[in-house]
């Protein structure tokens, strides 16, 4: 096998969740890209009506759309039995998805906290152990989480991100420990400043903005396609040996 064929997804399907913008449409449309169908999941997302739908139809492949509010748990088991029962299998499950809400410590509330973790946390959760069973079953599968840098740092007045984002890291070496000798590759991209929404309030904040910058080595922010490579290597057999890493995808931040 020629090892640009390792890289290559014809057959398979893949989740995406958050898929509607910003990183998660950028990995959509790599994954569509080298060869795979695409289930999309969002609070929003209607069939028909989005530009990731066009990104994988114009790459010639099948695009399916899911809307779930990922915050509510009774929606991510509808989603989960639907989604079964429409498809055959989902080879590869990308737990995009997340929110951030930004508040200082002392007056986060409780509902800024649950909302986080059960958006960040919970649902992915739920469904990595959902798909992940028919992974197992089948003994193949691909599971990839968009963790953070704050995966490894605490950030500032984001301590519910800041946790769900650390449990989060945790969470994919638990799996990969009991589920790398069944088939099933568990691992993690954790972008470093890219310019997406979620950043918006950071590359506007006249104080934080340029100092974030001047910390990059790269000396850009990065941008939603930086992380398409790591998604497709991640999702195919290319990283057949790969399993409880936290690739990260941040300009050299962390090696600061």
């Amino acid at each position: 096998m020629h090892v640009l064929d390792l890289f290559k997804l014809d057959g398979k399907t893949a989740l995406v969740t958050g898929c509607t913008r910003g990183i998660g449409r950028a990995m959509a449309a790599a994954l569509a890209q080298a060869g795979a169908d695409i289930i999309g999941v969002s609070r929003t997302l209607r069939p028909g009506a989005s530009d990731v739908e066009l990104d994988v139809t114009t790459a010639g492949r099948r695009f399916s759309a899911y809307s779930c509010d990922l915050g509510r748990r009774g929606d991510v088991y509808a989603l989960v039995e639907n989604v079964n029962a429409a498809h055959a299998a989902v080879d590869i499950l990308v737990n995009n998805a997340g929110i951030i809400l930004r508040k200082p410590a002392a007056e986060h509330p409780d509902d800024y906290w649950d909302d986080v973790l059960n958006a960040n946390l919970n649902a992915p959760w739920i469904l990595s152990r959902e798909f992940g069973k028919r992974m197992l079953e089948r003994g193949a599968g691909k599971i990839i989480f968009t963790a953070s840098l704050l995966t490894f740092q605490g950030g500032i007045t984001v301590p519910g991100y800041a946790a769900s984002k650390g449990a989060v890291g945790q969470l994919v070496k638990a799996l990969a420990n009991e589920w790398a000798g069944r088939g099933v590759q568990v691992n993690a991209i954790a972008p470093g400043y890219i310019a997406t929404d979620n950043t918006t309030a950071l590359r506007e904040d006249p104080v934080r903005g340029p100092a974030i910058l001047s910390r990059i080595p790269a000396g850009r922010w990065g941008e939603p396609a930086d992380l398409q490579g790591a998604t497709v290597f991640l999702a195919s057999q290319a990283s057949d040996y790969v399993s409880g890493a936290i690739l990260t995808v941040d300009g050299g931040w962390m090696g600061r």
